[in-house]
């Protein structure tokens, strides 16, 4: 695969294009992301799915600049897609063919379980593995649904209900309850699922998870992976649809979603009024993220290996010059961590943040050794970004943030105190990751002494003199109930 990729998604709203850079066989971030608001489908519905010339001109200029972008970045590779609005067009060929003689761009319009499948693959990779969630992408032209359990992605259905098809029918003409009748129909498409989650995907759901978290004074500003909970979302989809233009704005909707939102947001309440859901959470990604994995991972049937996390590989690859040390932080937390979590009263999943907290804790220091935990903390807490909850995010950085010598102030930890666990297990995990920087002041080329713990005391064993580990271990902040004795 091109170690630079662009993907294009044609909606019947906007047109996105992003575009990836590979750090190894199955990293990557991104490079560079644009969108436009072409709406293509605009008058279509009301001319039996016609595209007019006006928006297919909007679309056709917009995408003329869209590979000119993508040449700038270099990209060895565009893969183009189109939903809803052209797949539904009987003069689609028309556009097809002006692209392709003029762009020289092969787009591809893919059906509606096929747009729903990239989608459930780009969350079922990229978020935290979930159960029984339900994916909903609402689009301008038709929404896409698909259950995802862990990594398979099952029951891909597309119907034919977008935000801009029920503004042109529906909304314009003020014929709100024959639209909650038509939602109400094709949404019987559902009725063989029993899902207790919804994960969210395009503009809609990011729209009012936005306001909502804006709302909720939300400390950390990243939608991608935010939950909430059933009765607050409904609560505000309420307000969205009773909201005047002047409300929706107090209510943090954006001025370019006023005439879309509300009957993105019907398609919502309709939706959970139909099902029992617990939670609701927002994703970032979508189907331009899904036809990127489906072409990076298509040799391992659209998954990444086992225990494998895109994310903290980019990290790796793009900070850690010296691996060597990170995997020896890593691995001796790991040590530390079931030597005293019992005695700690720490639980035993922490495991897993702190070892990653360990091993990307030296990424800071290739931007600036003397501000390596500022630079650590910021980037963790902003490019850790797939794979994790948000708690876990703000644990990993916050335990990278305060190494080496002071636990968290009280300050941050209030500050983030509905995304952190309870003091004890953050100043325990803290203490750990600092104790195993301090016990690696000397840098051995392999650990060269061993550990024990017995009754609050833990014993460091070297046939060395270990002195620089000595020195560093009575400058930290030390806890009450552990002792550390060489």
């Amino acid at each position: 695969m091109a170690k630079r990729v662009a993907v294009i998604d044609i909606g019947s709203n906007s047109i996105r294009m992003v575009i990836y850079e590979k750090t190894s066989r199955f990293a990557f971030h991104l490079l560079h992301e644009a969108k436009s608001k072409v709406r293509i489908s605009e008058n279509a519905y009301k001319n039996n799915g016609n595209l007019q010339e006006i928006p297919m001109q909007r679309t056709f200029d917009t995408l003329e600049g869209f590979i000119n972008i993508a040449a700038s970045f270099k990209a060895r590779k565009t893969l183009c897609v189109a939903t809803s609005a052209l797949r539904d067009a009987p003069n689609q060929k028309y556009f097809l063919d002006k692209v392709k003689t003029h762009l020289k761009l092969n787009m591809r319009i893919i059906d509606g379980q096929q747009e729903a499948y990239y989608g459930a693959i780009a969350c079922a990779n990229l978020l935290p593995e979930q159960s029984n969630a339900l994916s909903i992408d609402i689009g301008g032209g038709s929404t896409e649904f698909s259950i995802i359990n862990g990594k398979n992605v099952t029951n891909t259905i597309s119907i034919a209900l977008g935000t801009v098809r029920l503004k042109e029918l529906f909304f314009d003409k003020r014929k709100i309850k024959e639209a909650v009748v038509y939602i109400d129909k094709k949404l019987e498409a559902l009725d063989n699922l029993n899902p207790s989650e919804i994960i969210g995907i395009g503009g809609t759901f990011r729209a009012i998870s936005t306001a909502v978290m804006q709302k909720k004074k939300y400390p950390l500003d990243k939608i991608h992976g935010f939950e909430c909970s059933n009765t607050d979302f409904k609560k505000f989809i309420t307000s969205v649809l009773k909201a005047n233009e002047a409300k929706l704005k107090k209510l943090g909707i954006k001025s370019d979603r006023f005439d879309v939102i509300k009957p993105g947001a019907l398609i919502l309440e309709r939706v959970l009024n139909k099902l029992t859901i617990n939670k609701l959470i927002s994703s970032g990604v979508g189907v331009r993220e899904g036809v990127f994995l489906a072409d990076l991972l298509r040799n391992s049937k659209d998954k990444f290996p086992a225990n494998y996390n895109t994310s903290v590989k980019y990290l790796l690859d793009s900070y850690i010059s010296e691996s060597s040390y990170s995997n020896q932080l890593s691995a001796l937390n790991k040590k530390l961590f079931d030597l005293t979590y019992k005695h700690l009263g720490i639980n035993s999943a922490y495991r897993y943040e702190l070892a990653i907290a360990a091993k990307l804790y030296p990424i800071g220091s290739n931007i600036h050794f003397y501000s390596n935990h500022k630079h650590s903390y910021y980037i963790l807490q902003n490019a850790l970004e797939y794979g994790f909850t948000h708690s876990q995010i703000m644990l990993i950085a916050t335990l990278s943030k305060y190494a080496k010598y002071k636990l968290p102030s009280s300050s941050h930890i209030n500050e983030y105190s509905i995304l952190l666990p309870d003091n004890n297990t953050i100043e325990s995990l803290s203490y750990l990751l600092s104790l195993s920087i301090a016990l690696l002041s000397h840098r051995p080329l392999n650990i060269d002494f061993e550990l024990s713990f017995s009754e609050g005391v833990l014993n460091i064993k070297s046939d060395k003199t270990l002195y620089l580990s000595r020195e560093a271990v009575n400058k930290l902040n030390t806890i009450n109930n552990l002792q550390v004795e060489f």
